[in-house]
């Protein structure tokens, strides 16, 4: 029999864990496990679900098209990520993708596409994201998934802003200028990435004026927005984060 240290695989689950508890498999897991992995009855896997933590689980049914596991003990409690938001234009596919996937790996807790005015996307696939955001959790060893939201107008999310919240604000017109958190408090808060376009004279404006907003650079050269967003997210977390 498998133990946790060959366990070669990590998989979310929807379905609650807990001592003893079965867990039937979708199709896809079916296939992921049992024709690619090439894993039988008995073969041991890591389940976390978002709210339990990480369980160790065995297969107690193999097939083509469906299985099941049952959870054995758990291995990891449920390790939340600070209460940090993550807002960005959507840019090409593939550097979406990227930046939903690192976004879960350095620890956003919710993921929020917005519609700026240069923004080139008109619509998103969310239910895709999500699934990113999830194979991210399941590679990086995490026991919590973000929520990814469909996209939406940047205007109605300033305008319907929860009280409380701070909005660290990436300006790419502060390149060079040395503009920090500085001694910014702890709490809940949020990072605004713009599009490749950067953002309108308008919203730049707008954003200035809020109140709860927080304008910094994110260095002396101007980066894209996929890198924009891996910088910004790195600066946070060392700052106010879980890193420190």
């Amino acid at each position: 029999m498998s133990d946790i240290g060959s366990a070669k695989v990590r998989l979310y689950v929807e379905q609650p864990l807990g001592q003893g508890q079965s867990v039937p498999l979708t199709r896809d897991q079916a296939h992921y496990l049992f024709s690619v992995m090439r894993m039988g009855v008995g073969d041991a896997v890591l389940a976390f679900d978002g709210t339990s933590g990480e369980w160790l689980a065995r297969v107690a049914e193999a097939g083509k098209r469906a299985g099941t596991l049952v959870c054995e003990s758990q291995t990891r409690p449920l390790q939340m990520p600070p209460d940090l938001w993550l807002l960005f234009a959507p840019i090409k596919k593939a550097r979406t993708d990227f930046i939903v996937e690192k976004a879960a790996e350095l620890g956003a807790a919710r993921i929020c596409p917005v519609q700026t005015a240069f923004t080139n996307a008109e619509r998103i696939r969310q239910d895709r994201l999500q699934a990113h955001a999830v194979e991210a959790a399941e590679q990086c060893g995490g026991t919590y998934v973000p929520e990814v939201c469909n996209l939406q107008k940047l205007d109605t999310v300033l305008a319907n802003w929860p009280k409380g919240r701070r909005l660290m604000f990436c300006d790419e017109a502060l390149v060079g200028a040395g503009r920090s958190l500085g001694d910014a408090p702890r709490g809940p808060w949020a990072i605004l990435i713009g599009p490749e376009g950067g953002f309108s004279g308008a919203e730049r404006d707008r954003l200035r004026a809020l109140p709860f907003a927080h304008p910094v650079s994110l260095g002396p050269r101007v980066l894209r927005a996929d890198t924009a967003a891996v910088a910004a997210l790195t600066v946070w977390q060392q700052a106010l984060g879980d890193w420190t």
